[in-house]
């Protein structure tokens, strides 16, 4: 495979490809770092909504016009918000990809913003809010997320609410585009059948006017803890608890993220074999570790019956502290192998390699190597990832409760 190419346009917009020879196909994705902790409390659900209304047309394409435009081709054209970024990404022929970045670039470039469009829209928005909340196992990870940073933009739902979704309206729209969208923040990535001299040549003409200034960076995260239960929903009780861990620049990232899946990443971790092979007290468990910008954060999660919450949420936390206290090379060689084959399995499509640039560029300001990640991953001891479990474990916990019951568990 052929090494990847970085161009940063005056602007300082970053254009990034990998041309993977033998592939017919290609993926381009417009990674932008401005997601849902960058809004102001009035302003929750407004990185989504945005990401929403620009597929509803531009002003010139229908949102009818997009979708035909992308399908004739046999392509694919979607995106998705987080709390820290937004991707447009799309999927196409190696022949057609000019046609992708064009339309990537301008649903962010020149959306239309209809006012009928964005009543209709904020009804699609309030369903899927809807949809959310009557989700348990959703539900439970935005509770927790909320009691994580509590009266901060990194927790609040990334969806927004009703009532903040109602105050949302065309110049809000534009001011978020005009205030977040900017050069230094803005990665196109490319991976498969590309031309990086045709594709910095394409960028240059549709990205090359926006400012050159960064937008304004979110307030820094502020770890809370304590507990959130509902007690409202279903049969079944959903539990999280989470701590707080390294974010992904951190030197104990891939120990936490070793931690994580070492103690709950599969069906041979501690907690998938305690909680439901030997004991029987939970149908779903799992544990993982996800990094924001500047902080991560350690989740356990079981689904149980009510009435076994409190027993399953002791045991989980008991297999979680011998974890950090006994974990044996064993398990860490497992846990290695899980993650190594996620990233390099994942880098064996166009999309994959696509997102990993991106991603890279966005998360480290360079491309990360694979061959450097996995290093770090085998460069970690069995006491660095036993004392980041420890560390972990310290911190305060935040727990959220969905379900019959939950107002039982203690944090």
């Amino acid at each position: 495979m052929m090494a990847p190419k970085v161009t940063r346009l005056a602007n300082g917009f970053t254009v990034a490809s990998l041309a993977m020879p033998g592939v017919e196909t290609a993926a381009v994705a417009l990674n932008a770092d401005v997601g849902a902790r960058h809004e102001s409390e009035a302003e929750n659900g407004l990185a989504h909504l945005f990401e929403h209304m620009v597929f509803k047309g531009t002003r010139s394409r229908s949102a009818r016009a997009i979708a035909e435009a992308i399908e004739d081709v046999g392509g694919s054209l979607n995106a998705w918000t987080s709390r820290d970024s937004t991707v447009f990404h799309a999927r196409i022929l190696g022949a057609d990809l000019p046609l992708a970045v064009e339309l990537v670039g301008e649903l962010v470039m020149d959306p239309r913003f209809d006012e009928d469009d964005l009543v209709k829209e904020r009804d699609v928005v309030l369903s899927e809010i809807g949809e959310a909340l009557e989700t348990p196992d959703d539900l439970v990870f935005d509770n927790l997320q909320a009691v994580a940073f509590p009266g901060q933009a990194l927790g609040r739902p990334i969806l927004g609410t009703a009532i903040s979704l109602a105050g949302l309206d065309r110049p809000a729209l534009l001011r978020w585009r005009d205030g977040q969208y900017r050069g230094p923040g803005l990665v196109l990535a490319a991976a498969g059948q590309v031309d990086h001299e045709q594709l910095v040549k394409q960028a240059e003409a549709m990205f090359g006017a926006l400012p050159h200034e960064a937008h304004a960076e979110p307030e820094p995260a502020l770890w809370g803890g304590g507990l959130l239960s509902d007690g409202k929903h279903g049969e079944q009780l959903h539990v999280a608890l989470a701590f707080s861990g390294p974010d992904a620049k951190a030197p104990g990232y891939y120990a936490a993220q070793l931690f994580a899946t070492a103690l709950g990443g599969g069906m041979s971790s501690r907690l998938f074999q305690e909680l439901r092979e030997e004991r029987g007290l939970a149908y779903s468990v799992s544990a993982s570790h996800s990094p924001h910008s500047d902080i991560g954060v350690l989740s356990l999660y079981f689904a149980s019956r009510p009435k076994d919450g409190p027993t399953a949420l002791a045991l989980l936390r008991e297999v979680a502290q011998a974890t950090a206290q006994t974990l044996n090379t064993a398990e860490l060689a497992r846990a290695k192998a899980q993650i190594k084959a996620s990233i390099l399995m994942g880098l064996e499509s166009c999309g994959g390699q696509s997102d990993w640039l991106g991603r890279s560029i966005l998360t480290f300001g360079r491309i990360l190597p694979p061959a450097e990640a996995v290093a770090a991953i085998e460069a970690a001891t069995l006491e660095d990832v036993r004392s980041i479990g420890m560390d972990m474990l310290a911190t305060a916990p935040a727990l959220a409760a969905v379900g019959p019951k939950a107002d039982r568990l203690a944090a």
